[in-house]
């Protein structure tokens, strides 16, 4: 992982009453749902529920090696059973405790098949999990969770799990104030979290704005005032926006700033580019026919140009993808993909035809973030080599892109890209490929892959995990349900008054660590 360092002078930082009061302005997307932890997968969400809530990990905003925050410490002689104990001085922002009992009714509440929580699978570990995930379920606790008193309580797996400590910073692992499960409308509409942020307000398509919580118990107090997420349609406005001094950060720039290196005059000393734990990938419908053959979808991938898009698009801002899981990520090794994910023009035109696959091909994605150029220069690749009609096909925001995934309305190949919740290979395998799970919008399945996800699950040491996972993710890039096109950098950007911006390796601003130069201006 790329070390970033401290990126401004520190005699031009001020650390004073001036900061204590700033309202930071940083680009947002529409989230796809109300803000509830164990419901909110996509990136709009995420970044607004990691400033509102903490758990009982955090990860280092440098190199994303958990420690521990809510939690006092987390124990396991097996990796099977877990004793975690809470410190005693967090609390919610409406004052009440945050208690043993906060985080086991959250957890039983997301993995509680009826309520049709996105991030269910992430509990999927738990003994009783799948128990109580049956969608016409009337169990509403898992078996493997006890509450031993206000501070304490343990947690036991169905099988050995050696990575489920680091998985604990996940926003399905956060905890739920006592008011949630007694009007679940009122928090929909003033989210309660135990963060370093608390929620002022939201107003759709338009903003959400928080301020500091002055009761947060976290080492990481931040030294701002607050944070308005700002809804933007158009990254190319938002780009605008930071330019002139209208926003302070943008967490990727637009694709066009880097021809000719337009942002370095645009931005003088306030960007900067760092890898970060993110694929970006395509993925099939597999719900349609037409792409039940891996034939088609193996051809597809090798009549993708990674290079040429790279170089074209990004101007070498990108790497190109050799497998599932991006480098600096524990377990990962290179060349997965091998030829599949190789240009391959003469190969992936005859397995193309060997297919029969009928009528033109389509890609989509939304467009509220800078998608269409690259979708596009992909589209041109595949209907150069394969002799057929490449269309793209644009969604508007990000929350009617993720509104019709879930609702199986897609019936193009489309985007998928997948950022880390936890700093682990496991991460880029099981939300995405297990049978079922969350986030396998495509439903992909395959019994063998399974199995080896969950031999790895249960393996006796870390080395031996990480094996088992290599070998499924390699029969995973076989079946290729998902293209893997590049591992991600990105080329953040900030106004004039931000000082000591550090980037974390999830692609947010820290913003722990952010200071401002003076009161926000009117």
């Amino acid at each position: 992982m790329q070390a970033t360092t401290t990126l401004a002078d520190p005699a031009t930082t001020t650390r004073d009453a001036r900061d204590l009061d700033a309202i930071i302005t940083y680009h947002g997307t529409e989230p796809e749902n109300a803000l509830i932890p164990g419901h909110t997968t996509e990136s709009g969400g995420v970044k607004v529920i990691a400033a509102l809530f903490r758990g009982l990990v955090s990860y280092d905003p440098v190199d994303a090696h958990p420690r521990n925050a809510v939690a006092e410490s987390i124990e396991s002689d097996d990796s099977r059973v877990f004793t975690i104990r809470l410190r005693r001085d967090w609390t919610f922002h409406d004052g009440t405790p945050v208690t043993a009992h906060s985080f086991v009714d959250a957890w039983n509440h997301t993995a509680y098949g009826p309520n049709r929580m996105l991030g269910s699978t992430f509990h999927a570990h738990i003994d009783g999990f799948a128990e109580v995930n049956a969608p016409d379920s009337t169990v509403t606790a898992m078996s493997g969770l006890t509450v031993l008193d206000d501070h304490t309580f343990t947690v036991t797996l169905s099988a050995p799990f050696a990575e489920f400590p680091v998985t604990l910073g996940c926003s399905a692992f956060f905890p739920l104030p006592a008011s949630f499960f007694t009007d679940r409308e009122g928090f929909e509409a003033h989210p309660i979290g135990n963060g370093a942020f608390r929620f002022v307000s939201r107003r759709p398509e338009i903003n959400i704005l928080l301020h500091r919580y002055e009761g947060y118990a976290g080492d990481d107090r931040p030294q701002i005032g607050g944070v308005e997420f700002k809804i933007y349609a158009s990254l190319d406005d938002a780009y605008h926006d930071v330019v002139a001094d209208r926003l302070d950060y943008l967490d990727v720039t637009p694709y066009w700033s880097l021809q000719d290196d337009r942002y370095l005059r645009d931005l003088p000393g306030r960007t900067h580019d760092r890898t970060y734990l993110g694929i970006q990938t395509i993925s099939f419908p597999l719900y349609d026919a037409r792409y039940a053959d891996a034939r088609v979808r193996q051809a597809i991938s090798m009549s993708i140009d990674r290079e040429q898009l790279v170089e074209t698009i990004f101007r070498g801002h990108q790497l190109p993808a050799d497998g599932l899981v991006p480098p600096a990520v524990s377990g990962r090794i290179e060349g997965q993909g091998g030829q599949l994910c190789t240009y391959s023009p003469a190969r992936a035109k005859e397995l193309f035809d060997a297919a029969g696959f009928e009528g033109d091909i389509e890609l989509t994605s939304n467009v509220d973030s800078p998608n269409r150029p690259w979708m596009e220069e992909i589209c041109a690749s595949v209907e150069e080599v394969l002799g057929v009609r490449c269309r793209f096909l644009a969604i508007p925001t990000m929350g009617e892109f993720r509104r019709r995934l879930n609702a199986l309305e897609v019936t193009a190949m489309f985007r998928s890209g997948w950022i880390a919740d936890y700093p682990s290979i496991e991460n880029f395998l099981s939300p995405m490929f297990r049978t079922g799970a969350t986030d396998n919008v495509g439903r992909y399945s395959n019994p063998a892959v399974d199995a080896l996800l969950d031999a790895a699950d249960s393996a006796p040491t870390q080395e031996e995990a990480w094996a088992r996972y290599q070998e499924a993710e390699r029969a995973i890039l076989h079946d290729m349900p998902t293209i893997p096109i590049w591992h991600q950098s990105t080329l953040s950007a900030w106004s004039t008054r931000l000082r000591d911006v550090q980037p974390n390796p999830f692609r947010e601003l820290d913003l722990s660590s952010v200071t401002v130069t003076s009161a926000p201006t009117s």
